[in-house]
């Protein structure tokens, strides 16, 4: 091979995508949550399913989350380039081009909607189909770049996975399934809110009407404990329903006896006394955050395994 060759394959090369570039569109982060959400509404449904169609249904609620993560990235690869924290994205790093990710977005979606309706039931696929819709474009291309309450409404994208688990096994809809979405999605907004008071910058610079940036940092300090409050009555409440038990309780009291003190912690601040420490606390709240939704669920799914032994819930 000439020099010169060999110059041209070294120039091209970081630009070739991987395998891993492709599974990073697929937004594997996210893709935890929703999986492990899905997985506890399914297992913790009345209705016993079989190991193989519960593995299935699982798989293809994920893949089903992955396809939206693909065509969010296709949609947003605009202001991905701009802000800090997204400039590593396949896309604008320029290892996936726009095409590919709408491509493989578009072809996962219909593949995991279908299979999941032919594993188990169509109103889990249809569940499905409008959770990607929803995140796409009532999310995406509507409220994230229009209203403030774009977190807020928008949340509900992230909150369906465990409804789609339940009606996976079940083939319905109950207070349950209704009580563990409303659970992520009260949760969302004060878990992004502290986001975006330590990255508030980004939000500003590529242009997204985040609450931080269209009302201030004071007015989401109190947005942040209003809505923290809110899901402290609904997550300790919920202990009392069907998903619910001893175990539940007491993981709910403590977790949201934290959260609310985290809450109070940051709206007491200023921007001065934020800025002085790196927005510790706030950083601190955020990670809580995401311990408080796998611990919540995690104590959902510890109930229905006692169930069969008595010793789960009431």
């Amino acid at each position: 091979m000439s020099d010169a060759s060999l110059n041209s394959t070294t120039q091209t090369q970081p630009h070739e995508a991987q395998f891993g570039d492709y599974f990073a569109l697929l937004k594997p982060r996210v893709m935890t949550l929703v999986v492990f959400t899905a997985f506890v509404g399914l297992y913790a449904a009345p209705v016993a399913t079989n190991p193989i169609i519960g593995f299935v249904a699982i798989l293809f609620i994920a893949v089903g989350g992955g396809a939206s993560g693909a065509l969010n990235m296709w949609w947003d690869s605009d202001i991905d380039r701009i802000m800090k924290r997204t400039q590593k994205r396949p896309i604008p790093s320029g290892k996936v081009t726009e095409d590919e990710a709408f491509a493989i977005g578009i072809a996962l979606s219909g593949f995991a909607v279908v299979m999941l309706s032919l594993a188990t039931n169509l109103l889990a696929g249809a569940l499905l189909a409008f959770t990607i819709f929803f995140y796409v474009v009532i999310y995406s291309m509507w409220l994230k770049r229009w209203t403030p309450q774009n977190i807020v409404i928008g949340g509900a994208a992230g909150a369906f996975p465990p409804m789609i688990g339940w009606a996976a096994a079940t083939g319905g809809i109950s207070v349950e399934s209704v009580l563990m979405f409303t659970l992520i999605f009260m949760w969302t907004p004060p878990h992004f809110w502290a986001l975006a008071l330590f990255m508030k910058g980004d939000y500003h610079e590529a242009g997204i009407p985040m609450l931080t940036v269209t009302h201030g940092r004071r007015a989401t300090r109190v947005h942040i404990i209003v809505y923290t409050i809110l899901l402290a009555i609904l997550a300790v409440g919920t202990a009392f329903t069907g998903v619910g038990g001893p175990l539940y309780l007491t993981v709910a009291v403590v977790l949201n006896a934290l959260f609310v003190k985290g809450s109070v912690d940051i709206w007491r601040r200023d921007e001065a006394m934020a800025e002085a420490d790196g927005y510790a606390v706030e950083k601190k709240f955020f990670k809580l955050s995401l311990l408080y939704l796998f611990a919540h669920f995690g104590a959902i799914a510890f109930e229905a395994a006692l169930a069969p032994f008595g010793l789960g819930g009431w």
